[in-house]
């Protein structure tokens, strides 16, 4: 007998026959309850997967989920972050990879009820087992959702109260601690069914079953306690920032406050990612942003297509290595002067639309063991190119800026250039390329023999290892974009971001089936790609319209302009520029930015003028 939609599937009250139950069929009443039965008992899975073989360091295959929908590339539109009435509601593309629970009952993200109350830890067990979900690009998952079912199972903490501690911090800190104390002490049910801890359990209790040779792994995540973990994903200032899958409090996109509702809106962003990313989502957005990297990673090994890099790419040993990121993103501001409030109306700050993700999809990344060149050797393999250096680290000297003839109203080329004297440093490539573009396209007009290539390292293989990543996350942009879901906007963006930022932390990838995750040198080479991006527009519009930017931070820009002057680009392709902010400059505003003696004191007036932005 068929489930019909919204029918619930008495799994604890009802009994089962020993053979087989699957979540399509609803089992007779007079038949034994599953939570009665024991272990030895032959519970039939939801679908023709029971037990996955035990994966080579880690690997979640098989995990062949819906493939991303195909659509033009860089076509993003850019309404506002309005939603519509009603997002489209769950499809099934997570079901039979993920389950939710609420205090009442356990669900499918599609939004069929399966069962009534999980109410003991016991139960779960049962549930998982008689599930027996499959990996989707990370492990199978259960999301416990609100507190009144963590009641039920026993997972309830009393940290203390906000009010009696001066940093948010000490509270998460004693909240995660008892957290993990608390599920030590009431998990013992699953760890005696069979079940192991891989680490130590938190907000997501990560477990692993081996029956023989197959091992089944599960995580569970229990939302209401998803803010005791500290991650820079997550952010942590004394307030709470965006959470992953489960949304931004302060951004109005975190779930809704009652249980059913959240959990409706839970599974319909699991379903969201199974469908348009391939994958469930991992415990932040970097880790999801990973394992679309590493699903793809293994259909190109697979079908031996494509560039599959499976080692990290750690920075080799520099002399005189520079303090800080190799390639810093830029921070720049400069006092106005009369000529920039001539006519100017307002103050408009644009940026590159997805900037990051942009590049990772344009670059070629060097993998494999790299080769160390000194003198002419390194010369030479800086100009051995055909359309630009070899993907590589060189150790370059960068001139004076003051002995060149730059525009005085942009900040220098790169960031580790100084106005009086010339700095020996090294660059990636990509700042290798950009130092010998013309003046006008953002570079300074070098060749070679001018920036002293002294030393060298080149990797032995090169190309757009990210090329079929960045399509995917950016094809689920569009669709985040074109129907105005705001949530999976933000949390795509997290994604990217979140991936790139992590890229530097070998810590991040301590495991031996994530050190190909550790990439210092790709992110070092988006961040110049995206400066040098935003430098080479800014020369564009200074061409076309004479205006400069009084401040630019990352890939931002901030100008004075007049009714009617658009600096934006027209194409909606991710990388060009887009409108971020503008307010108009007032009598008091254009007083402060007249009046402001240094660089502090005009961003102090800028960031005044743009809080409404910011707020909101």
């Amino acid at each position: 007998m068929a489930l019909k939609k919204g029918e619930q599937f008495t799994l604890f009250d009802l009994e089962t026959p020993e053979s087989a139950t699957s979540p399509g069929d609803v089992p007779e009443s007079d038949q034994p309850s599953l939570f009665d039965l024991g272990d030895e008992t032959a519970i039939k899975p939801a679908h023709d997967t029971a037990t996955q073989p035990a994966p080579d360091d880690g690997d979640l295959s098989p995990d062949e989920g819906p493939r991303p929908p195909e659509t033009s590339p860089d076509q993003s539109s850019e309404p506002g972050e309005t939603a519509p009435q009603k997002l489209p509601p769950a499809d099934t593309s997570a079901d039979g990879h993920a389950l939710i629970v609420t205090a009442a009952g356990s669900y499918t993200p599609s939004g069929e009820k399966l069962t009534g109350p999980v109410d003991s830890v016991e139960k779960l067990d049962k549930l998982i087992r008689w599930a027996t979900l499959t990996p989707l690009g990370t492990p199978a998952q259960v999301w416990v959702v609100g507190i009144d079912a963590c009641e039920t199972l026993g997972w309830i903490i009393d940290p203390g109260d906000e009010d009696d501690v001066d940093d948010m911090e000490v509270l998460r800190t004693r909240a995660a601690e008892e957290l993990t104390a608390v599920l030590h002490s009431t998990l013992t049910p699953m760890l005696t069914a069979g079940w192991e801890l891989r680490g130590d359990p938190g907000h997501v209790v990560h477990l692993s079953r081996k029956t023989g040779n197959f091992t089944s792994m599960v995580d569970i995540f229990i939302e209401p306690y998803v803010w005791t973990y500290w991650n820079k994903d997550f952010g942590w200032n004394n307030r709470v920032g965006d959470m992953g899958i489960l949304g931004s409090p302060t951004a109005g996109t975190y779930l809704p406050d009652d249980d059913l509702p959240a959990a409706r809106e839970l599974g319909r962003r699991l379903a969201w990612c199974a469908c348009h990313l391939g994958v469930l989502p991992g415990p932040t957005p970097a880790r999801t942003g990973a394992a679309v990297l590493d699903k793809i990673k293994r259909e190109r090994t697979r079908s031996g297509k494509g560039i599959a890099v499976t080692t990290g790419g750690p920075i080799p040993p520099l002399n005189g290595e520079p303090g800080g990121d190799l390639e810093p993103e830029v921070g720049w501001t400069r006092i106005c002067d009369a000529d920039d409030l001539t006519e100017a109306t307002e103050l408009v700050s644009i940026d590159q639309r997805a900037a990051y993700l942009a590049s990772a999809g344009m670059l070629d990344f060097g993998y494999g063991k790299p080769r160390h060149l000194t003198g002419e050797k390194a010369a030479s393999a800086a100009a051995s190119g055909a359309k630009g250096a070899p993907f590589g680290l060189w150790r370059i000297t960068l001139p004076a800026g003051n002995m060149l003839a730059l525009p005085m109203k942009l900040p220098l080329p790169h960031p580790h250039m100084l106005a009086d004297q010339p700095v020996q440093t090294w660059v990636t490539s990509v700042s290798l390329d950009a130092l010998q573009a013309p003046v006008a396209d953002g570079g300074i007009g070098a060749e070679i023999d001018d920036l002293d290539v002294a030393e060298a390292w080149v990797y032995p293989e090169q190309g757009r290892a990210l090329d079929k990543w960045a399509k995917i996350l950016r094809e689920g942009r569009k669709i985040a974009v074109d129907t105005g879901d705001v949530a999976m906007k933000r949390f795509l963006g997290a994604c990217y971001k979140g991936y790139i930022g992590r890229m530097v932390n070998p810590d991040m990838w301590t495991a031996k089936q994530m050190q190909h995750h550790h990439q210092p040198l790709w992110r070092a080479s988006i961040i110049a790609h995206c400066r040098w991006r935003g430098r080479r527009v800014a020369m564009r519009i200074a061409r076309e319209t004479g205006r400069w930017p009084v401040r630019t931070v990352t890939d931002s820009w901030v100008y004075m302009l007049a009714d009617g002057e658009n600096i934006a680009d027209d194409s909606d392709a991710l990388g060009k520029m887009s409108v971020e902010k503008r307010t108009l400059l007032t009598e008091p505003l254009i007083e402060a930015l007249r009046d402001a003696h240094d660089t502090h004191e005009m961003n102090l007036a800028i960031k005044s003028a743009f809080a409404h932005d910011e707020e909101e």
